[in-house]
């Protein structure tokens, strides 16, 4: 039931966005002082009233539903009952902190849509953002976790330099804010440190020096929250018109990942949790700049593309970008569909490898790029989490982690989840008790998927492990052991899993469907560090046509149901019955605290 304080700020039509809007001069942290109070003390755990407790055991009164539906700003179409409980069950947790969402309470329910999703090499998803970018008249807004020279990097400079020029020809300026995670000893004074343009030539920032864009205003801040606080939030908003929420970070990996791009009334939300992440004072805009500063016609044009990775093709509307972005992976009379995709998926790594697959049949093709769109704009909500810094798992009562137990708990029907590591023993049990009551379970994670990591003890442990603890709660249950499929990520071009120690193919997508009708899309994995730690966004959408095209998008991109089933060892075996190459084995408390240290002192060193 959402209480009556929270109804009220719902309700309260003021939000950071619009105070902003009304005193430019004003900073996020005053005015969410202002609205909300000082947010520093938490109130880590559960309330005993939380209606996801309750799972099905009590039903939701109608009058409850209509609470949570009176909290948002929906379409035409009324939310679903699904929706709305899991709407409920987030809402709940601003009764502790009213920006535990990380967006002002009257935006968190809103509508919108999604013309466009992406899965594909991070590569891929970089093009899009970079196409964005150069079509900015006002404001960019890029917010991400980790920031590295790379491929990826590289684009979305390259796309701030031709934004500069662009701006030169209708004698404007366009503000950028950018974002990333970057932890270092200032950050125990203060989480947000303005980063300098003297040092955006740096090793890891490879950003422009201010003479190199004229017509951008550009501040960049360094955010980390001591100790693991860490900003996992990954997102682009585009003059308040466009937004991406995605999986990916700013670097080079072998990672498949997944985008949405939104638009209508969701962008206000998303664009209300920048300003929020953000904090300090922004510059203000200058709407001229006199006169141009360039007379090169021809980054209006937008060159032919070369077989150049980091070459910035743009293309003038959506449907163009997807026939481009399409063509690569299918077939030419040169190379076969699996050739094609092989060689798509080798680009962006050091060490190539060949295909084990089979050929790719009519009807199968790999499709990066799909549509998403609806005839009408559809029930979406935020369900985020702020940075909790504390060495100790306690906050985790937040609406990322709600609105998550909550479609677990309340489908009736199917619970679909993709993403690296799935290892917390909330969901797990949540997972268990969903197949015992008939629900069908999937879920794919990636095999090996930072095990350094995952196996240090408090952390929730390598997904082989998670599995045998899911299997062990279900021990002797045979018909709810049948309704429980988990699998490796196998790649489009792959007929195995590939350990992620290998890094040639791995998958970073986060995704969850229930009952093929409410889809959870975003930054947050479902392991410990998001659960518990990072600062998250992701967007609940409702409608069964966007689920069913996810459920497509995901299937058509990868060959993971075809060949990444695990054992009932919770491990996955090839046909001698032999663990893929790279397998951790089942380290305990000790071994596990040795090698997981031993693995973080290498990858700090890379």
């Amino acid at each position: 039931m959402v209480s009556q304080y929270v109804y009220d700020l719902c309700h309260g039509g003021a939000t950071v966005s619009s105070e902003l809007a009304k005193n430019p001069k004003d900073t996020p942290e005053k005015i969410i002082e202002r609205l909300y109070g000082n947010q520093k003390p938490r109130t880590p755990h559960r309330p005993s009233h939380s209606s996801s407790d309750d799972g099905d055991k009590q039903d939701v009164s109608q009058d409850a539903l209509q609470r949570a539906y009176e909290c948002g700003k929906w379409p035409r179409d009324q939310p679903s009952r699904l929706f709305l409980r899991a709407f409920a069950d987030s809402l709940a947790c601003l009764d502790a902190n009213p920006l535990a969402g990380m967006v002002s309470p009257p935006l968190m329910g809103s509508s919108g849509v999604v013309p466009l999703t992406i899965i594909a090499p991070l590569v891929s998803l970089m093009h899009h953002c970079a196409n964005l970018i150069r079509k900015a008249r006002k404001e960019v807004f890029f917010i991400t976790c980790t920031w590295k020279s790379s491929i990826a990097q590289r684009l979305i400079r390259d796309a701030l330099v031709d934004l500069s020029k662009r701006a030169g020809l209708r004698g404007e300026r366009v503000m950028v804010r950018i974002m990333f995670d970057q932890p270092g000893v200032w950050h125990a004074v203060d989480s947000h440190q303005f980063v300098k343009p003297s040092t955006y030539d740096s090793k890891h920032i490879q950003l422009p020096f201010p003479h190199e864009i004229p017509n951008l205003e550009m501040e960049v801040i360094g955010l980390h929250t001591i100790f693991l606080g860490t900003l996992h939030s990954k997102l682009l908003i585009v003059d308040g018109v466009a937004a991406t929420v995605m999986s990916n970070n700013v670097e080079d990996n072998a990672n498949v990942e997944m985008m949405t791009h939104l638009e209508g009334p969701i962008v206000a939300s998303i664009y209300d949790t920048a300003l929020i992440t953000w904090r300090k004072n922004l510059k203000e805009r200058p709407s001229t700049i006199g006169q141009a500063q360039t007379t090169d016609k021809t980054v209006e044009a937008g060159a032919t593309r070369p077989e150049n990775l980091e070459d910035p093709h743009y293309d003038s509307d959506l449907k163009e970008e997807m026939a481009y972005a399409n063509q690569g992976y299918d077939a030419t009379e040169k190379v076969s569909r699996l050739e094609a995709v092989n060689h798509q998926l080798n680009l962006a790594i050091k060490n190539h490898i060949q295909p084990t697959g089979p050929e790719i049949a009519d009807g199968r093709e790999m499709t990066p790029y799909f549509s998403t769109m609806t005839s009408q704009p559809v029930p979406m909500a935020l369900v985020s989490r702020p940075a909790y810094g504390p060495l100790d798992a306690g906050d985790t009562y937040v609406p990322q982690n709600e609105a998550w137990l909550s479609l677990v708990r309340n489908a009736k029907r199917k619970i679909f989840i993709q993403t690296p590591d799935l290892n917390v023993d909330s969901l797990l049990k949540a997972l268990a008790e969903a197949v015992k009551r008939g629900v069908e379970i999937t879920y794919y994670v990636c095999f090996g998927y930072n095990d350094a990591g995952e196996m240090i003890p408090g952390q929730g442990g390598t997904n082989e492990q998670a599995a045998r603890r899911l299997f062990a709660l279900l021990e002797g249950d045979r018909q709810a052991l049948q309704l429980l499929h988990i699998y490796n990520y196998v790649g489009k071009d792959q007929d195995h899993p590939i350990h992620h120690s290998f890094k040639s193919r791995s998958c970073h997508i986060k995704l969850l469907i229930a009952d093929e009708t409410v889809g959870i899309q975003g930054s947050g994995n479902q392991d410990t560090q998001s659960w518990c730690h990072s600062q998250e966004v992701n967007v609940m959408v409702d409608s069964p046509e966007v689920c069913a095209q996810w459920r497509w998008g995901i299937e058509q991109n990868q060959n993971t149901r075809a060949f990444g089933r695990i054992s009932d060892e919770g491990v996955w075996k090839d046909a001698d019955g032999v663990p893929g190459q790279g397998y951790s084995g089942d380290p305990g408390m000790v071994d596990g605290l040795v090698r997981g240290v031993i693995g973080m002192v290498k990858k700090a060193m890379a």
